[in-house]
């Protein structure tokens, strides 16, 4: 009997004989529970959220969205803050993704394999975990106090910069992640037929990652939109635009601001009972919004696999 004969019949005998995996299962388990753990957790938040919020749709309507900040709470809405967090979203669009992809199309597909390049990567994957309070003080120092004289200081310039600076390394990564996952024979393949990088790298490698640099550029901005502890640091107040309806833009940017997660955080401090219904409202109208980011998201990153 030959060698391979000899290990045919040995697994042959092993498949025959194999035990149950009872560890196996118990892992599966465990993690199918905790899977179920969490759903709960979350349908349980966020059922009692909506039940609290849903009052005030049902009592005022749409004019809890279109009102604005007031102290009595039958009067108060969050029109100022879905202005104020549109304008923020607008900034970080407009600065992070740009430099973001850019960075990550240099570290893919240009730089050398380097011991510089290696400690380039492992650093902005550092500064992608670092708590949102240490970029909020970051923009204090820079866009609000070294850089008062054109952000205007605490204003919604300043909110829009950090919270860029903040999604950048995420904005990074994820371009990179789309662009490594791109196959080298599409690369090969443009090279082969006397392309030059740019070129491969313009028509046949973004191209291919656009689904996935789409995706993790607009999850980017949904976290810029929940993020609360920067924007106090860098002057979110409740009231936007103070500078009137004469004002230029420019002055309007200069001035205060106030977003979605800044009136819920304040509204939550507010120990009256009238407020609590329209905190949870608040908190409806900003998962509304993240999800229809995310929803945008989804929806281009099927587009453009469509198209591809």
């Amino acid at each position: 009997m030959t060698a391979t004969s000899v290990t045919q019949v040995a697994v042959q005998r092993s498949l025959r004989t194999r035990r149950t995996d009872w560890t196996g299962i118990v892992f599966q388990a465990l993690l199918l529970l905790s899977l179920l753990f969490s759903l709960l957790v979350l349908t349980t938040l966020l059922a009692d959220v909506i039940s609290r919020g849903w009052v005030v749709f049902v009592e005022r309507g749409t004019d809890f969205l279109t009102s604005g900040l007031s102290s009595r709470a039958e009067q108060a809405g969050v029109a100022p803050g879905i202005f104020g967090s549109l304008v923020i979203a607008i900034i970080v669009a407009l600065f992070a993704f740009p430099i973001g992809i850019a960075t990550a199309v240099y570290l893919e597909e240009y730089a050398p394999d380097n011991f510089l390049t290696r400690a380039i990567t492992i650093n902005i994957r550092n500064l992608a975990g670092v708590p949102s309070i240490v970029y909020g003080l970051l923009g204090l120092t820079i866009f609000v106090q070294a850089l008062g004289s054109i952000t205007g200081g605490r204003s919604v310039i300043s909110g829009g910069l950090t919270l860029a600076v903040l999604v950048l390394p995420i904005v990074i990564i994820t371009s990179s992640e789309a662009l490594r996952a791109v196959p080298n024979a599409l690369r090969e393949a443009g090279y082969g037929v006397g392309a030059s990088r740019w070129e491969v790298t313009r028509h046949l490698v973004l191209p291919a990652a656009a689904p996935g640099i789409l995706t993790g550029t607009v999850l980017s901005l949904s976290r810029a939109l929940g993020e609360t502890a920067p924007l106090i640091l860098v002057g979110a107040i409740l009231g936007f635009f103070a500078t009137g309806s004469e004002a230029t833009l420019l002055d309007q940017l200069r001035s205060n601001f106030t977003t979605l997660p800044t009136i819920v955080f304040d509204w939550a401090r507010d120990f009256e009972r009238d407020f609590r219904p329209l905190t949870a409202a608040a908190i409806v109208v900003l998962l509304a919004v993240t999800l229809l980011a995310n929803a945008i998201a989804i929806f281009l990153r099927s587009r453009f696999e469509r198209t591809i």
